[in-house]
């Protein structure tokens, strides 16, 4: 099948603390780069290293800060070294403001979540992160979720995290049609440290699937 993509799924490369794993994911195309700011995480950097990261990244490669639940101050700290921040925790809509910064809010896929008010709570949020439930975890579990509970007729653009690889990836743009991909896990070969053949082979098979989730040919 051969036609014109309107448009395309971006992907976001999450948990970066190595500068040949930056320097990989910007030259396979990752859209963004995401930085940890959570200590608790095996993947977080402190606001030293992201500065000296974060000074590494090109233009039109959006820089991404992970918090969850934190203090004001820290992420004061840290806006002007990032383009965007993602809110993992359960932090209320007020408390993603303020830093002159677009936004995205997490939400952990408990059995009883409910999107469509989520969406209207935080209706000055970017779009939605969409990430696996796991009790006590705030994200990067490396599990997936039912992606048939995400209704299509949600007006944000969704991104797609909790689990995601380079084999299960085409399944996963095909079920949901995310605006975006999330992957940490997926493209490492131990906790913070990428493996640059699954990088490569996750952003590929991204490609590969389009918009739609038909192959491209």
């Amino acid at each position: 099948m051969t036609g014109v993509r309107m448009s395309r799924v971006r992907v976001k490369i999450c948990g970066i603390t190595r500068e040949e794993d930056l320097d990989a994911a910007v030259n396979e195309g990752a859209d963004a780069i995401g930085f940890v700011m959570w200590p608790n995480s095996a993947r977080a950097i402190d606001v030293e290293r992201l500065v000296t990261l974060s000074a590494r990244v090109p233009p039109f490669v959006t820089r991404v800060g992970l918090f969850v639940d934190q203090d004001a101050e820290l992420i004061a700290r840290c806006a002007p070294w990032l383009d965007l921040l993602q809110f993992h925790g359960d932090e209320p809509p007020e408390a993603c403001e303020g830093y002159g910064k677009a936004w995205i809010k997490a939400v952990r896929m408990r059995d009883d979540v409910d999107l469509a008010a989520i969406e209207q709570r935080y209706s000055a949020a970017q779009g939605l992160l969409l990430d696996a439930f796991r009790p006590g975890i705030p994200g990067g579990t490396g599990e997936t979720f039912d992606w048939s509970r995400i209704p299509r007729t949600l007006a944000k653009p969704v991104i797609l995290a909790g689990g995601l690889t380079p084999d299960n990836i085409a399944a996963a743009i095909t079920a949901v049609h995310p605006w975006g991909v999330d992957v940490s896990g997926g493209v490492e070969l131990e906790r913070g440290i990428k493996d640059p053949v699954r990088l490569q082979a996750f952003i590929r098979n991204v490609s590969n699937r389009g918009v739609t989730g038909e192959p491209i040919q």
